[in-house]
Formats: C-alpha cells, sequence, structure tokens
C-alpha cells in the first residue's frame, strides 16, 4: 500500500455536496487539502498566524480487516496543527477512512501510522511536515470509558436577550476596557453556522476563556449567535471569533474552543488560545 499526496484546490472543487462513489480499498489520494491562508488573509491574519491551537477530530466510523479478514472497530481522535498549511475537507476524509473498510492491516499500531503519515502529507501539501497529526485509536474495550461531559464555565445561555442579526457582528463586542481586569470562563450552546458548499447547518458549543477588562456578556452571546447565517468551515469560524474578540475586548489571555456535532461520522472541534498549553480533553458534548 503507497500513498499519495492530497490535491489542494478550493472548498467548490472537493466532493462536499456531490454523488461520490465509495471505495473500499485503501486509498490515500482521496485527501483533499484546502488551503487555509485564503481565509486567514481575510482575518488580517498573514504569514504565520500569533494563536496557538488545533482542530481536535473525532472519527467514529474507523473499520479494517485484520489478515483473517475479520472487521476491526476503533475510534480515532486526531489532532491537527493549526500551524498547518492546509486543511482535509472533511467529505474527503470520510471518503478517505471509508477506504480502509475491506484492507487488511496487521495491527492498529499499522492503522495509526498511516492515517498519521497520510494526514500530515495533506496538511502540509508537500512542504516539510513541521508538526505531525497526531492520531490515538481508541478500541472497542475502552468504548465505554469515552465521556460525555459538557463544556466548563458559565452559561451565557441563561441570558433573556433580543437578537436580530444573523452575520458576524464584532461591533457587538465591548468590554470594561477601565476597569479592574477578570478571569472567567463563559460558555454557550447556541452556536450554529453553514457549510460553506452545501449550505448544510453546523451546530455547535463553543467556550470562551479569557483574561482581561469584562467582556459585557450580553453583547458576546449576540455575538455568537450572529454566526448564525454565516458560512465557513468550523476552523475560520473558531479564528473568526478568536481575532474578533482580541482586537476588540483587548483580553491578555484569550482561548477559544468550539465543539461541532458531528456529521457523517466525524466531528471537528476548533480550539485557538493565545499562550501555549495543554491541549483540551476530548471529551464529547452531550449532542456528540
Amino acid at each position: 500500500m503507497t500513498s499519495s499526496p492530497a490535491h489542494p484546490a478550493t472548498p467548490q472543487d472537493s466532493p462536499l455536496g456531490r454523488a461520490s462513489a465509495y471505495a473500499d480499498q485503501y486509498d490515500a489520494s482521496l485527501l483533499f487539502a484546502i488551503p487555509r491562508a485564503p481565509q486567514r488573509a481575510a482575518l488580517g491574519i498573514n504569514g504565520q498566524p500569533k494563536f496557538f491551537g488545533a482542530d481536535l477530530w473525532t472519527a467514529y466510523e474507523l473499520s479494517w480487516l485484520n489478515l483473517r479478514g475479520k472487521p476491526q472497530l476503533a475510534i480515532a481522535h486526531v489532532v491537527v496543527p493549526c500551524e498547518s498549511t492546509h486543511i482535509v475537507e472533511s467529505k474527503s476524509f470520510k471518503l478517505y477512512l471509508n477506504s480502509f473498510n475491506g484492507t487488511p492491516f496487521g495491527s492498529e499500531a499499522e492503522v495509526k501510522q498511516r492515517l498519521q503519515t497520510d494526514l500530515s502529507a495533506a496538511l502540509w501539501q508537500g512542504g516539510p511536515v513541521q508538526q505531525s497529526a497526531g492520531v490515538r485509536l481508541v478500541l472497542p474495550a475502552d468504548f465505554d470509558r469515552e465521556p460525555i461531559h459538557e463544556l466548563d464555565g458559565l452559561s451565557l445561555d441563561r441570558l433573556d436577550i433580543d437578537c436580530d442579526r444573523y452575520q458576524p457582528a464584532p461591533d457587538l463586542l465591548t468590554a470594561a476596557l477601565d476597569e479592574q481586569p477578570v478571569e472567567e470562563t463563559l460558555t454557550s450552546g447556541l452556536l450554529k453556522s453553514n457549510c460553506p458548499v452545501t449550505g448544510q447547518p453546523d451546530w455547535g458549543s463553543v467556550q470562551i476563556r479569557y483574561a482581561g477588562p469584562q467582556i459585557d456578556q450580553a453583547g458576546l452571546l449576540r455575538y455568537i449567535v450572529s454566526f448564525r447565517g454565516h458560512s465557513d468551515f468550523h476552523e475560520h469560524c473558531v479564528e473568526r471569533m478568536f481575532t474578533d474578540i482580541w482586537q476588540r475586548c483587548r483580553p491578555t489571555k484569550l482561548t477559544v474552543y468550539a465543539r461541532y456535532t458531528r456529521r457523517g461520522g466525524l466531528d471537528i472541534n476548533p480550539w485557538r488560545t493565545s499562550h501555549p498549553g495543554a491541549l483540551p480533553s476530548a471529551v464529547r458534548t452531550a449532542r456528540q
């Protein structure tokens, strides 16, 4: 079995929204890479971003054959570094995973290594792999240990507010710049955006952890709701949130973490932070 580099192009060139043949023999060329740079440039981010972070993927539909032809199962946790030059379009990732279904592998370690090698090549598109994708497989004996937990923090959804803006509106963000700084963790389950190709809704929860001038909570919740009519990939939505809050509210520290519900057996959970630190635990919410 050999791997092939993924082909970069625009989202409109991807398998999204198109009828697709489902290969059941391993094929790394199914991975479709999309550059991060154009969407970042639209936010004024050129070159290396000033934030740290990763995209945490969970793949619930991973299966292959052992050398005796018996199907094997696993859940895959994948960590995509935000420093990578590209993301992998989610439907192509599903098609790629499906190609394992009829392919024999000698062990789960071999599957893990193949996933890591192929994804890393796709994320860097022929350039030097500066940071590999992280891959962890959870086997059926450990499925019962996969926890469900809501994002920690004070829920903004408790606020009784009027909402009338459904495109990203950073002017809704304000902070008490002339008062004593605070440290808060705020959450909302009202995040919704749309796929930029198919228009299908993407549902999520978001956690905002910050230190600095206190952010007006009602304005922050209205801002989160304002993504309801916005079309973009999960990763870019979170980077837009991080950039808007960082610029308008001037925190000294900021972390934005979103967990989106799954589609096609995959969930994508971007995490962006102003300071290096440990990855958040990949604990799914009840809706995931």
